[in-house]
């Protein structure tokens, strides 16, 4: 009788299972002890959250999240910013490609995973951000390899370099008595002036001014008698300068130095002896921003700075036959509207040529240094143009009003404090910084130069 009943429940057993569905047996494989198949796994589970498309070389941050490569290199691109789009965390480091995820997309999913590499390979800007995304972390892991090469690499490249500074300062005052004698009448009042120093200001005005160095000295005309002198005394002997341009030239400058009380300045030494913190404002403004910086010397500075260097860049047009006076009184005058027209187009396409003139007039009285000031422009110009390229190639037009707005307010903020940090710098460091952007800065622009050219992709604006 046992065996009779075990007979029938298995005869029970195997009718019950022949009536389950196929469906029924779908439903008892999906149960939690049953293994899935390939078939079950849909594109979805491996979607990029950026693309909502399969993902290709799939990149897993520090939060845990995956992006395709290309997707998370133009977010890296768009936004400048080091964090997962998804959740805006941070990521350490520079993001790796998941290799057990990459492979088993490209196992699961090889003909969709082939089509998407052949589209990102076709297209031209998605490969240019790649390269940047990959050329951002090599920058990115040379720069923390150099972290761990210890303080003394710093500490001895800041000792070369202050090294370099101390050897230019003293080489510039060993080299220079000239200039000394000069500092004197640039800081002595006219008044004051011995005849010996009128001698030396009038042999300044130029070549022209020799044929009258004898009646000054005969007369022993001093800071004083200087004073006094006319245009009726000037023709009158002893002076006897009858030439009507000689004489315009000799009363112009004259007029300069009874309007400023001493002798102005008229080479890049002098003006930085007599305007010491105004000289390393202008060199760094100049280097920042030289159209606020030419705007700024336009209202505050017009005629001791503006106007002398609006001529030396943009000379007035030069008659056959002209003589040297003319010039030198020409330069004294307002500017025509052709120099006005000239000024213009340079100073707003190409401003660092303006500097470059200008060097360029003073290369018989500044040799080394011209040509520093010259190379650095170049260098600068170039600069500058790989910035407006840049701008123009990946700034959108509403974000243009905002960075010029934080450029202009940046500009301002740093003039203030040096306004208010220029009387307590001591003079020693003044001039080291002075001599470092005079004579190191073209050495540091031309490697920003070189990585700007060979590398115009990772560059950030």
């Amino acid at each position: 009788m046992l065996h009779q009943m075990e007979w029938h429940s298995f005869e029970d057993d195997v009718d019950v299972s022949a009536d389950v569905s196929a469906d029924d047996r779908l439903h008892l494989s999906d149960s939690p002890g049953s293994k899935p198949s390939p078939s079950d796994i849909s594109e979805h589970e491996f979607s990029c959250h950026c693309c909502y498309d399969i993902l290709v070389n799939p990149t897993t941050l520090t939060c845990g999240h995956n992006f395709c490569r290309h997707c998370l290199a133009g977010w890296w691109e768009s936004s400048r910013k080091n964090e997962c789009p998804e959740c805006r965390e941070k990521w350490a480091g520079f993001p790796k490609i998941n290799i057990l995820l990459r492979d088993a997309t490209e196992k699961l999913f090889s003909d969709v995973v082939q089509r998407r590499r052949e589209e990102i390979d076709a297209n031209a800007n998605t490969s240019r951000t790649l390269l940047a995304f990959q050329r951002y972390g090599d920058n990115l892991g040379r720069s923390t390899t150099n972290k761990h090469k210890g303080a003394g690499v710093f500490f001895s490249g800041v000792l070369t370099a202050l090294c370099f500074v101390a050897l230019m300062v003293l080489v510039f005052h060993w080299g220079s008595g000239a200039v000394e004698q000069h500092d004197l009448l640039i800081s002595k009042p006219v008044s004051h002036w011995a005849p010996e120093e009128v001698v030396s200001w009038l042999e300044h005005l130029g070549p022209w001014a020799q044929l009258y160095r004898e009646p000054f000295q005969q007369e022993s005309v001093n800071g004083r008698l200087l004073l006094m002198l006319g245009e009726e005394e000037l023709l009158k002997p002893p002076f006897s300068i009858e030439n009507p341009a000689h004489r315009r030239a000799v009363l112009a400058e004259l007029n300069r130095v009874k309007t400023l009380g001493v002798k102005p300045p008229q080479n890049l030494w002098e003006y930085k002896a007599i305007n010491a913190g105004k000289s390393l404002f202008l060199l760094y403004a100049l280097k920042r921003s030289p159209r606020l910086t030419l705007f700024y010397l336009y209202l505050f500075d017009y005629s001791e700075t503006f106007l002398p260097s609006l001529h030396t860049c943009c000379p007035a047009i030069s008659h056959i036959g002209q003589s040297m006076e003319t010039s030198f009184l020409d330069a004294q005058l307002e500017p025509s509207w052709q120099q006005w027209a000239e000024f213009l187009v340079k100073y707003l396409l190409l401003p660092y040529q303006l500097i470059a003139e200008f060097a360029w007039d003073w290369l018989a009285v500044h040799y080394w240094t011209s040509r520093f000031i010259i190379v650095n422009a170049m260098l600068l110009s170039v600069l500058e143009g790989c910035l407006l390229w840049r701008l123009l190639t990946r700034v959108t037009i509403r974000s243009l009003p905002r960075k010029m707005w934080n450029h202009l307010w940046k500009m301002l903020s740093q003039g203030f404090a040096f306004a208010l940090m220029w009387p307590f710098v001591p003079q020693f460091v003044c001039n080291c910084l002075f001599y470092w952007a005079l004579y190191f800065s073209p050495i540091i622009n031309i490697d920003l130069v070189v990585q700007q050219l060979m590398h115009p992709e990772t560059q950030a604006l």
